[in-house]
C-alpha cells in the first residue's frame, strides 16, 4: 500500500525537575542546599532513509515522543538527558506544521537530520537559588514541559526527469528500458497506482527517472488519481512527456499532449513553465510515423523536441537520452523548499501582552511570564515570594495597573488565576 501523505504528533522530551535537598553527614549539621539539576529532554529529529519509499508505517503509529530528562537529586547529582528520538522517513518527504502550515523539514538528500523539536530544559536544583541571604532555599526549578505538536508529512518524489502522460502510453515501460526498475505493467489504466523510480545511465551521466501515476483530463480538479500524485512532479527538473503516436487507442496523440499540459497549468502554472522533452513511443505500429511528423510539426517551432522511440523493440533511445543529458546539464538542481523554525518555546522570547477576557478577567501572556511560570514551584513559599518579585521586577504588575486593574480583579497567567492586590 503506497501512502503519500499523513498526520502525526510528535514532543520531544520534558526537562527533568530540580531536586530540593540538603547535605546529610554525620557530625554536620545544618548542612547546605545539595539538590541536583534535571536533565534536559531527548530531541526530536527526522532523518531521511533511503531504504523507504512510502509512509504506511506513520498510519499504525502516529504518535511520537522523545524521552523526558530525569530529575535531579540529593548530593549535587544531576539527573539523566533524555534520549533524542529519530524518526526516519523517505528522501523526498516534507514536514509542515499543521498549525501555521509551514515547512519546517525538507528532508531532500538521503540521511540528513533535521532537529524539529529540541528537548525541555531541567531545572535547577535548590542549589543554585543559595544566595548570602538566602542560604537555605527549600525549593527548586521544575523542568520545562514541551508542546506536543501536529505535523503532517508529504512525499514529493525526488527525481531529475518526470515520466508525464496519459494512461497506457508506455511510461513504466519507458522506465524499465531506461533503467534497472522494474514497475509493474500492464495493459490497463492506472497500472501504476504510486511513482516509480529508477536511475539511468547514459555515457557517463546519471539521473534519476520517476514514472508518475497516469493521468487524466480533470485530473487537477481530483479527478482519477490526479491530486494525489501532481505532487511528485513538484521537484522534478524536466518533464518528459510520452505520447502514443500510433493513436492505439483512439486518441489523437497532439490533443493528448494538451489534456495534459492543460491540467498542469490549473494544478500548478510553475510545474507547467518546466522545460519539457516529448518521447511519442509505440513507433512500431501503424501510423507512428505520420503522427510524429504532426508532432514535430506543431511542437518543435516551440522549442520542444519530439523523438520517436519504441519501448516495445527499445529503439530510439539513444538520442532521446542525449537530448536529456544535454538538458539536466543546462537546469538548476533539484527543488529545496525553504525550512521555518517552530516556535518551541524553549528559547523564551522577551516580553509580554496583556488583554481582557470575555469575563473580564485580565490575562498577561508572553516569554516573561512562561518563564516565570517553568521556573515557579506552587507548594513552596519561598518559590512562590521570588514569583511575586519577579511580577514586579518585570513590569508586569505596573502594567496591570495601567491597563486598568483594580482590586480583587482575577488575573490569568497560563494555568494560574489571581486576584489582583494592590
Amino acid at each position: 500500500m503506497f501512502v503519500d501523505v499523513v498526520t502525526i504528533k510528535v514532543k520531544s522530551g520534558n526537562g527533568g525537575d530540580g531536586c530540593a535537598a540538603f547535605h546529610r553527614e554525620k557530625y554536620v549539621q545544618k548542612g547546605g542546599p545539595s539538590g541536583g539539576d534535571g536533565g534536559r529532554g531527548g530531541d526530536l529529529i527526522f532523518v531521511a532513509d533511503p531504504r523507504l519509499t512510502t509512509l504506511i508505517d506513520f498510519k499504525f503509529q502516529q504518535h511520537y515522543r522523545a524521552e523526558n530528562g530525569q530529575p535531579g537529586q540529593g548530593e549535587m547529582r544531576t539527573g539523566r538527558d533524555g534520549a533524542d528520538l529519530r524518526v526516519a522517513v523517505p528522501v523526498g518527504t516534507i514536514v509542515r506544521d499543521v498549525e501555521s502550515g509551514s515547512i519546517i523539514a525538507d528532508m531532500s538528500e538521503p540521511n540528513r537530520e533535521r532537529t524539529v523539536l529540541r528537548g525541555g530544559r531541567g531545572g535547577k536544583g535548590n542549589a543554585r537559588f543559595a544566595t548570602p541571604t538566602r542560604q537555605t532555599p527549600r525549593f527548586a526549578q521544575n523542568g520545562q514541559k514541551t508542546k506536543e505538536w501536529q505535523v503532517e508529512l508529504e512525499l514529493k518524489t525526488i527525481a531529475d526527469v518526470g515520466l508525464i502522460g496519459l494512461p497506457s502510453v508506455g511510461k513504466s515501460t519507458i522506465l524499465s528500458v531506461l533503467t534497472s526498475a522494474r514497475p509493474k505493467i500492464a495493459a490497463y489504466h492506472f497500472t501504476t497506482l504510486s511513482p516509480n523510480l529508477g536511475v539511468a545511465d547514459h555515457k557517463g551521466t546519471r539521473f534519476v527517472l520517476a514514472d508518475i501515476p497516469g493521468l487524466i483530463e480533470g485530473a487537477s480538479e481530483g479527478a482519477g488519481l490526479g491530486h494525489d500524485f501532481l505532487r511528485h512532479i513538484e521537484r522534478t527538473r524536466l518533464l518528459a512527456h510520452v505520447l502514443d503516436a500510433s493513436g492505439s487507442e483512439g486518441r489523437d496523440p497532439l490533443q493528448d499532449f494538451e489534456t495534459i499540459n492543460t491540467e498542469l497549468q490549473k494544478f500548478s502554472p510553475k510545474l507547467a513553465g518546466l522545460p519539457q522533452i516529448v518521447a511519442a513511443n509505440k513507433m512500431d505500429l501503424p501510423d507512428a510515423a505520420e503522427n510524429l511528423d504532426r508532432l514535430k510539426a506543431a511542437l518543435e517551432p516551440q522549442g520542444i523536441s519530439v523523438f520517436g522511440v519504441s519501448a516495445a523493440t527499445t529503439k530510439g533511445f539513444t538520442e532521446f537520452l542525449d537530448a536529456v543529458t544535454q538538458k539536466l546539464s543546462t537546469l538548476e538542481p533539484v527543488l529545496v523548499y525553504e525550512e521555518a523554525d517552530l516556535n518551541t518555546g524553549y528559547f523564551y522570547e522577551r516580553g509580554f501582552a496583556i488583554s481582557r477576557l470575555d469575563s473580564g478577567a485580565w490575562q498577561v501572556e508572553g516569554g516573561d511570564v512562561d518563564r516565570l511560570l517553568d521556573t515557579t514551584d506552587p507548594n513552596d513559599e519561598l518559590s512562590m515570594r521570588r514569583f511575586q518579585q519577579h511580577l514586579v521586577k518585570y513590569g508586569i504588575i505596573t502594567a496591570l495597573r495601567q491597563a486598568g486593574a483594580k482590586e480583587g480583579d482575577e488575573i490569568v497567567l497560563g494555568d494560574w488565576e489571581f486576584d489582583f492586590v494592590e
